[in-house]
């Protein structure tokens, strides 16, 4: 039986964005060097994030994705936008509301609101 174990990110400097999503998930750097980094959950059962420096750029749309959840959406999307985020649309649909965000390297994640 497999399970999940890492969300990996491709990137130019793996420090740079590791404490980025450090302070979006509040999960401490484990490990940090010019060409790795890792997130380690604080809870049982939450994803490790892993980010490993790779030559090439991002070359289009993420084709997986973050998609996180808050109570206060928008309170939320200011705190990332102030963390180095960019901000892209906002949608609704299905009875759920949500910001597409854009982190320091371009990579998509979304934050909602049911």
């Amino acid at each position: 039986m497999l399970r999940l174990a890492n969300v990996t990110f491709d990137c130019a400097s793996p420090p740079r964005l590791a404490e980025f999503w450090s302070k979006v998930l509040d999960y401490p750097v484990k490990d940090a060097t010019e060409h790795f980094a890792m997130l380690t959950p604080t809870s049982e059962g939450s994803l490790t994030f892993l980010f490993l420096q790779v030559p090439e750029g991002r070359g289009s749309k993420n084709r997986v994705h973050v998609d996180l959840v808050g109570e206060d959406r928008e309170a939320e999307v200011e705190r990332v936008l102030a963390l180095g985020a960019t901000r892209g649309e906002t949608h609704a649909e299905y009875g759920v509301t949500w910001t597409v965000l854009h982190d320091p390297e371009g990579n998509e994640l979304c934050i909602a609101q049911h």
